[in-house]
């Protein structure tokens, strides 16, 4: 498969609102600019997503500006004791007006209301993530102050054009391997991220999407032998023949895959998430298995807007071959892997 490296900064979308490059790339080099979109402005997707893991539990934050409505998330996931909890407040007609800054290189956000707040605030050398929300799950409050390392490293950027809607496309970036430290507190109990053993991802998207989609996502930030590694993986979206989104990490490089499939086991029919499972690429460089602990399980169909959302946490045994020919094996390391069907 081809794999085109974008690798000269220029405009994202040319006059027209097109995509003027597609391909991936290994830092934001593209500048994006929500001015230059030409489509139906309802259709404006805009989002920043952080989570933060360790091996024994886990925190999920968005802000997401999508035009006609907001989302706002929080999630606390236990790993140990098996369960996790969501709250996402919605609001109506945001059109932009998050104000989700246009690189991930700079610009804070937050949002919320009077029960809640999300912030993120962006150091350069560091990301502060704070929140707070007054019924968070069973009528008790969470709060959080979790401060990340931003590292001089390679990322997973991938610009994706779609067939046939030319004005349409998708900008999105992925930062793996940032240490986290922090606490969150929650029903009595306080969480405490120790940069040591906690990793944090960024996944940056910006873009105009079709109205339905299913999309394939994998992550993993952790320590090899004391070094940074993770990956990215991924397929099902857009129009992905220039490039794939599958990438490694180690110390801080990035190193490209082609392709790599999810082997998603059926029972009766019917993907069974919760069951042990493979990854596997057409290049034998991305070879794991998987053992799912926790699905992370949303499914909403109101009218209109429906999602189905599969995001499961679990361990991964296996090896990765880097550019260089180098192999290095990871063993019960936690990431997650995610389908997801929206129509939106």
């Amino acid at each position: 498969m081809e794999q085109h490296e974008i690798t000269s900064r220029h405009p994202l979308l040319d006059e027209n609102g097109h995509l003027i490059e597609a391909g991936y790339a290994k830092s934001l080099i593209l500048d994006y600019d929500r001015k230059k979109i030409k489509a139906n402005s309802l259709r404006i997707k805009e989002w920043d997503y952080y989570l933060i893991t360790n091996k024994d539990f886990a925190v999920a934050l968005t802000i997401a500006d999508n035009s006609y409505m907001g989302l706002d998330s929080i999630s606390l996931l236990n790993f140990k004791e098996g369960w996790e909890h969501t709250n996402s407040p919605m609001s109506l007609l945001t059109l932009g007006k998050v104000g989700l800054p246009s690189s991930s290189k700079e610009g804070d956000v937050k949002h919320g209301n009077k029960n809640y707040e999300i912030s993120y605030k962006n150091k350069g050398d560091r990301r502060i993530l704070e929140f707070h929300m007054d019924n968070f799950f069973d009528h008790k409050p969470i709060k959080g102050h979790i401060e990340l390392i931003c590292p001089k490293t390679d990322s997973m950027v991938i610009a994706t054009p779609f067939k046939d809607k030319p004005k349409a496309f998708y900008y999105n970036q992925k930062i793996n391997c940032m240490p986290a430290s922090g606490k969150v507190e929650f029903d009595g109990v306080i969480y405490e991220f120790k940069p040591n053993e906690s990793m944090a991802v960024l996944d940056w998207g910006r873009g105009v999407w079709t109205y339905k989609n299913t999309w394939y996502w994998g992550s993993l930030s952790t320590y090899v032998d004391g070094i940074p590694f993770g990956f990215n993986i991924g397929y099902g979206f857009g129009d992905t023949s220039k490039a794939s989104e599958n990438m490694l990490f180690y110390n801080n490089i990035a190193h490209k895959l082609s392709q790599v499939t999810f082997n998603i086991p059926l029972k009766d029919g019917k993907d069974d998430y919760l069951s042990p499972c493979t990854f596997t690429s057409d290049d034998g460089r991305f070879e794991l298995s998987f053992k799912p602990i926790m699905d992370r399980a949303s499914c909403t169909n109101v009218g209109i807007i429906c999602s189905d959302q599969h995001q499961v946490f679990g361990l991964f045994t296996g090896d990765v071959i880097l550019d260089d020919g180098k192999k290095l094996h990871i063993e019960d390391c936690l990431g997650f892997a995610e389908k997801v069907m929206n129509k939106w």
